[in-house]
């Protein structure tokens, strides 16, 4: 099962490891009740098998999907996909908490309220707002937004709240709480933590599951104190013979971790799932922080989750990143493609350090070397350190973290879309690329929504514009693969070795971008419009490729097998119903692009409320 905290309004993310025989995928993800939420969602596994629902994929209505760009190189060979729209219910969660008064906004999609937001009244902790909320520079309405606009926006086969928000305002931070078989098909169950304690009455934070060798689950996240200090607590199911785990309880001596010496009481969040000490006998945790400009990660070590003890040094530090949340730390194998269990380690091992970084709102990665004995991480190239180097996704995303499933051998990655109630992107497939590259790719169950497809083949000669006929842009899956007039491209380098994209961190040369566009993607002023970018790793012999999964107001693209992957949120207004296209074009000026296209329509994810209906546990 699959835990993700949640909060009524907001969201962030915590994860644990998948146990064998664990069918059951929980998520617990923080979100906001009438007041709000942020956080990342755990992951974590029931303890043994039981019925739950088998979940039927729904078909919704055409809906609208605004103009995403897909540039490659100098020649920029582009898809462009426009969505319909569809009517969606806006269903309610947590109903255990007082409703809200309905809204008008870009992020929660009901009808009302104007878009600039009232001061956050939860902790300033895990998140900034100029991270997580940006609105009109005049600080009011400037779009006349309708239901119609509005209703198109609600993802169909990504997962999200019932009701509330996800990171977007903050107050009463609880955790949400779904459970599901295979990934895609959720069942939404009553909140399972509320701040209702006074080491966690300012929110019930980010935090992980690790599951025990003898069946028990550990869950330790962050709470927000009366007087707003963060500290580390401890909660576990009430009852492990629940396959469902709808009641969970509180350490009575919470917290089991305060903010120690020369750490700032707002800068101490987010555990880690544990992993084993050298000796076996003992576990290990994560947090981060920072001192000064400084972002660091401590680590605690435990041997039965209730006492722990700070261990000397920190496990890495860079200077001048600030802030580190919801730091992960896995090892990947150099030999297989096949994830590890967290607690992996050996001469053919390396350890990805991931941290979110609280002054820029992204997730940065580097690949190294764990020494358990030294109690330290060094990565590979200094230069592509955690915080300056590579980051997971060139595009809205934040607050992601990992869990080893181990019945299929993986590594699953959860992050959270900025900007939308949605607290968890697409789960992802990890691997490792040649150097220092991770890839990440969307799971395989998301291919059983894959219904009818359409297979293109075109030449597009420079400035061209190609319109692709399908009926329904609003749910795609989209995988394209561009080959360059090799001639033509050798002739016209010097002319084009000027082209980037225009809000990339490069500055190009003769190399391959990938760019998502949402300059065109909406008439609205009030939201945002970027081009997002990066340069990505394109080998000899390589055509350009990728793959585009389109959920309505969410656009996630991996280029290259996953070498790179940028994530798009877009708030078309005209582009809707049955004006939504798909486009292929040429911006190049002389060079031609063969291009090879595949869709699939995607049917919608089976997303059901609590409780169960007669006869559906059977099912």
């Amino acid at each position: 099962m699959i835990l993700i905290r949640q909060n009524s309004n907001q969201t962030r993310t915590n994860t644990s490891h998948l146990l064998p025989n664990h069918l059951l995928l929980r998520l617990l993800l923080y979100k906001y009740t009438p007041p709000f939420s942020h956080e990342s969602p755990s992951i974590l596994v029931a303890t043994s098998f039981h019925p739950i629902p088998a979940a039927e994929p729904r078909r919704f209505k055409k809906q609208l999907l605004p103009s995403i760009l897909f540039s490659s190189i100098v020649l920029l060979p582009l898809v462009l996909v426009i969505v319909n729209k569809r009517p969606a219910k806006l269903m309610n969660s947590c109903d255990n908490h007082v409703e809200t008064t309905p809204s008008t906004s870009v992020d929660d999609l009901s009808p009302a309220r104007p878009l600039t937001e009232p001061p956050s009244e939860g902790v300033s902790q895990v998140a900034s707002e100029k991270v997580l909320r940006q609105v009109s520079s005049d600080g009011g309405l400037t779009f006349a937004w309708s239901n119609v606009i509005l209703s198109w926006q609600r993802t169909a086969y990504h997962f999200q709240p019932e009701k509330n928000w996800m990171n977007a305002v903050w107050g009463n931070i609880t955790w949400g709480h779904a459970v599901s078989r295979d990934l895609i098909h959720w069942l939404h169950l009553p909140c399972a933590m509320l701040p209702d304690q006074w080491y966690d009455i300012n929110g019930v934070w980010t935090g992980s599951a690790t599951i025990l060798p003898d069946g028990r689950i550990m869950m330790l996240y962050t709470g927000g104190t009366h007087d707003l200090e963060q500290v580390q607590c401890l909660a576990y199911p009430a009852n492990l013979s629940d396959p469902l785990l709808l009641e969970w309880v509180k350490y009575p001596n919470n917290p089991v971790m305060v903010p120690p010496p020369g750490i700032g009481h707002e800068d101490f969040r987010d555990p880690t799932t544990a992993w084993r000490s050298p000796d076996g006998d003992k576990w290990r945790v994560t947090i981060g922080s920072k001192v000064n400009k400084i972002g660091i990660s401590l680590v605690y070590e435990t041997a039965d989750f209730f006492k722990y003890e700070l261990l000397d040094g920190y496990l890495h530090e860079v200077p001048g990143t600030g802030m580190w949340e919801c730091i992960d730390l896995y090892p990947i194998s150099l030999r297989e493609a096949n994830g590890l269990d967290t607690s992996a380690n050996g001469p053919d091992i390396k350890h990805v350090m991931k941290a979110s970084l609280f002054d820029d709102g992204n997730d940065y990665y580097a690949l190294g070397t764990y020494d358990p004995i030294k109690n330290k991480w060094t990565p590979d190239d200094p230069e592509l350190d955690v915080g300056i180097g590579l980051r997971y996704d060139y595009g809205k995303y934040y607050a992601s973290k990992t869990f080893y499933d181990q019945n299929k051998k993986r590594r699953i990655l959860w992050g959270w879309i900025k900007k939308l109630m949605l607290k968890t992107s697409y789960p992802e497939r990890m691997g490792l690329c040649s150097g220092n590259d991770i890839l990440q790719w969307p799971v395989e169950e998301v291919e059983s929504l894959r219904s009818d497809s359409l297979e293109f083949n075109a030449k597009l000669e420079p400035g061209s514009v190609v319109p692709i006929e399908v009926d329904s842009g609003s749910q795609l899956d989209i995988v394209a693969s561009f080959e360059l007039d090799k001639e033509t491209f050798e002739e016209t380098t010097e002319a084009d070795v000027g082209y980037d994209c225009p809000t990339s961190e490069h500055n190009g040369k003769v190399e391959t971008y990938f760019c998502a566009d949402e300059l065109r993607s909406s008439v609205a002023p009030d939201v945002d419009k970027i081009v997002y970018g990066s340069k990505v790793p394109v080998l000899d012999g390589e055509n350009l490729t990728i793959r585009s999964l389109v959920d309505h107001s969410i656009v996630e693209s991996f280029a290259q097998g996953g070498r790179r992957v940028i994530t798009s949120r877009i708030y078309p207004t005209k582009a809707i119903n049955g004006e939504a296209r798909v486009f292929l074009f040429n911006n190049a000026t002389r060079a031609s692009v063969a291009a090879s296209l595949k869709i699939w329509k995607m049917s919608s994810a089976n997303i059901r409320p609590f409780p169960l209906e007669d006869g559906d546990i059977s099912s």
